[in-house]
């Protein structure tokens, strides 16, 4: 389990370092990404949307060859699921991270939320954990062509992923952290697994006070629900998602909770 590389990489035979520009995806320009963006009530600056634009264009050319988001425009994935990143780096900053928190994104997939969500909201170190080979190099790839501060693909279990930020040189005492045996502040969830089968999991690899955050579908429970896992909910909000409303939650892992025995394993997200 490592870093991911960040070569050229060939897939089914599909070298998507070299497609042929007769079949390249349309690329959405930069002005095309700030119109969805102001129609999803986000008024992005030009740096913003030059690298949206970026890596719209680089997850169309790759998904030719591994299918990572299923859906062939760009405007449906920045509608259906990008936009979510957008509402994601507004609500992080009212969260009780510290100033530089240490992230986790578990099953990183196509980088949805997380590579539009560095684009936003830079803060700390962020690592995109994901167990496929193919999507890990995807990831680096991404991370590395749009220059993302402080981001890095990890390829390897959710499970491991102390173990992958002590091979990435992270997780130690640092003044503006909180935590000094290498675990994390944040820990971000799209999809990954049902959510009473994350929060063991999520407290393993969360700091006493850490934050876990859930994208969902739909409300949070009530906040009894999360108390017998050492989890309080700190913070939840709905937006608007297309026809859809679509959720976060926010859970804090209580200072004096242990970590949690798991018999589970992960798999990672489509």
């Amino acid at each position: 389990m490592h870093a991911a590389s960040l070569a050229p990489f060939a897939v089914c035979g599909y070298n998507v370092s070299m497609a042929k520009s007769e079949s390249r995806p349309y690329a959405p320009a930069p002005g095309e990404v700030a119109s969805e963006a102001r129609r999803a009530g986000f008024k992005l600056t030009p740096a913003q949307t030059e690298s949206l634009s970026r890596y719209l264009t680089l997850l169309l050319k790759w998904n030719r060859a591994m299918n990572l988001v299923g859906r062939a425009g760009w405007p449906d994935v920045f509608r259906d699921l990008a936009a979510d990143s957008l509402h994601l780096a507004a609500f992080l900053p009212r969260l009780p991270l510290p100033a530089a928190p240490l992230s986790l994104d578990l099953g990183a997939g196509a980088g949805l939320p997380g590579i539009p969500l560095r684009v936003l909201w830079d803060a700390g170190d962020y690592v995109l954990v994901e167990l496929r080979e193919k999507r890990a190099v995807f990831l680096a790839q991404a991370a590395a062509a749009l220059k993302l501060p402080r981001t890095r693909a990890w390829r390897g279990r959710a499970e491991n992923a102390l173990a992958g930020l002590a091979e990435l040189g992270l997780g130690g005492c640092e003044a503006d952290r909180r935590d000094a045996d290498g675990r994390a502040d944040l820990v971000l969830s799209r999809a990954f697994m049902p959510w009473p089968k994350l929060l063991p999991l999520a407290a393993e690899l969360l700091a006493g006070g850490g934050v876990l955050v859930i994208l969902a579908n739909e409300a949070p429970p009530e906040a009894g629900e999360f108390a017998s896992a050492g989890f309080t909910l700190a913070d939840s909000q709905s937006y608007p998602s297309g026809a859809r409303t679509r959720y976060f939650w926010a859970l804090t892992k209580e200072p004096s909770t242990p970590p949690l025995k798991m018999s589970l394993v992960a798999s990672s997200s489509a």
